[in-house]
Parts: structure tokens; sequence; C-alpha cells
């Protein structure tokens, strides 16, 4: 898909902690992308953790230039629905970033997450240095290791550099927080993009 030259419109604050959602970000702070099925209640589960700056839901591992919601549920863009987390790693470090990461969804189901199907809602890691890749691989390998003992599958999630993050509509950043409840099945959610 061609996508486009300008991002889609979204908020520069965040709704829950009203910090940017947009870098330049504080020079101590760092970022790091995840894939875990459908951004919504991955980036609650991110802004939750103390130590992190900053969320934003996206798109990532793609190749559409500023691609649309819609695009991306075309299985066409080749992004996934992510999460980009920035975070001030005095505060909070990878290990415990990765753990929320494993521990909240399904890494061995291949290119999607229950009932949401297509590589648009694969597991991922897109990380922004060698450090934090190589931190992914041995926490990939740790986690594969536990689920070996106990009889489960292959973790099929993507590591990979970050390429290019791009940001969601704005009806998606911080969606489980606009919502009444905070709760959202996500077969059930109607939204509109027109």
């Amino acid at each position: 898909m061609p996508g486009r030259a300008d991002p889609v419109p979204t908020s520069d604050v965040h709704f829950v902690n009203g910090r940017p959602i947009h870098g330049p970000f504080p020079a101590n702070m760092e970022t790091i992308i995840f894939g875990m099925g459908c951004f919504w209640g991955a980036e609650r589960l991110f802004w939750q953790v103390p130590g992190v700056y900053t969320t934003a839901a996206g798109y990532s591992g793609g190749t559409t230039p500023n691609p649309t919601y819609p695009e991306t549920c075309t299985s066409m863009t080749g992004h996934t629905e992510a999460v980009i987390v920035v975070f001030d790693p005095d505060e909070v470090d990878l290990q415990a970033l990765f753990k929320v990461f494993w521990e909240n969804h399904d890494p061995t189901q291949y290119m999607g997450q229950g009932n949401d199907v297509g590589s648009q809602y694969r597991t991922a890691i897109y990380g922004t240095d060698d450090a934090q890749l190589e931190a992914a691989r041995e926490s990939l390998a740790s986690y594969q290791s536990k689920l070996n003992d106990t009889g489960y599958g292959e973790i099929t999630t993507e590591i990979a550099p970050a390429g290019e993050f791009y940001y969601a509509e704005e009806v998606h950043q911080q969606y489980l927080a606009k919502i009444p409840n905070g709760y959202c099945n996500h077969g059930f959610c109607q939204v509109s993009y027109t």
C-alpha cells in the first residue's frame, strides 16, 4: 500500500499522564516498541508501569509510510499494531518491561492473538539499539525454556531493530482510559474511522 507523506492526526499529549507522546523526549529516556496483539490493552499495561514516562499506540514493522488503521487491518502494510514505550532506565529496567510483555499475551500464537488474526496482530519486540535486541533475545530464550518445561509451543515473537514508528489515529491513543469502565472486548467495540 502506498501510504501517505503526512502523519495521521493525533494528540501531542498522553490522555492519562499529561506527558508528550511525541519526541524529543528527555535525554535520559530510552524507547522500545512492543507488538502483542491489539494495541489498546497493551498500551494500558505499559503506561501503568512505574518508570515508564509515556506510551503511544501505533504501527511498526512494515513498509507503508503513515498507514491508517483500516489499511493496517488489511495486512497489506506489513505493520503490526504496536506500542512505543518511553522509559527511564534508572527507574525501570528492560527485564521488568519484558515481564509485562511475555506474561500478558500468547507469544506462541503465530500471526494473531485470540480471535484477532492477521499479521497486524503479530507478536514483536523492536529494539532501538543492539543492547536491547540482545536483551530481548536472552529474555525470549529464558521464557522459551520455561514454556518447554510446561509443554507449551515455540515462541513466534519477531525480534528486530526498530524502524519507523507511525502513530495511530487519535481515537486509538490511550483508548482504554477513554471508554466507560476502561474495558473493551475487542470484538464488540465500535469505532468510527471517517
